[in-house]
């Protein structure tokens, strides 16, 4: 119902629950098994806990201390979900720069209960996974900026998603390290505040 389509091939059944078909999937390992993983991770999660995830990685792609109006905004609507934040990360994806790759949190705020926006947006429905997405994408940009190794980087962000999906924060997940320029490691700075 989310549009998605896993490119590894699993032996579970169309029914199979969703940690059956993870535990197959990580069972196979590999670098695109463990993006099916984030994929169906992205379809999995109800909207909010959707959304806070990908702020977490709207985060380690912004890599500032302040976040960015769009990140602002679709974090606002975490903490306070309803019309007015959504209206309000709409505007702030709406103005912000064209390489803010913020914005997939801002959208997939909007598009989140299912459909473009509050008002009268609220009256069409968003595009079949347009939300998860959105979370996906920034999810793979987070993964693809860090610096992590794409094993290490791959298992922090299904770490992060499935502590959210079991009703944690995902800002406790111990982050991978890093190599900097001159091969030594260094840790990166942890995420914001939680709802």
């Amino acid at each position: 119902m989310a549009n998605a389509r896993l490119k590894t091939t699993v032996a579970a059944p169309a029914a199979a629950s969703v940690p059956q078909v993870l535990a197959e999937l990580d069972t196979i390992g590999g670098p695109i098994a463990g993006v099916d993983m984030l994929r169906l991770l992205s379809v999995a999660l109800p909207p909010r806990e959707l959304v806070w995830w990908a702020c977490l990685a709207g985060r380690d792609v912004a890599q500032v201390g302040e976040a960015p109006p769009p990140l602002a905004a679709a974090e606002a609507w975490v903490f306070e979900p309803g019309d007015e934040r959504r209206a309000a990360a709409r505007a702030a994806m709406e103005i912000a720069e064209p390489d803010d790759d913020t914005t997939l949190c801002a959208f997939c705020a909007v598009v989140a209960e299912g459909t473009l926006g509050p008002g009268d947006l609220a009256r069409y429905d968003a595009p079949p996974g347009a939300a998860e997405n959105a979370a996906f994408g920034i999810n793979i940009v987070a993964l693809s900026g860090q610096g992590w190794s794409m094993e290490e980087g791959l298992a922090y962000l299904l770490d992060r998603g499935l502590d959210i999906a079991r009703g944690g924060d995902g800002t406790k997940v111990p982050r991978p390290q890093k190599a900097s320029a001159e091969g030594s490691a260094e840790t990166a700075q942890g995420a914001g505040a939680a709802p």
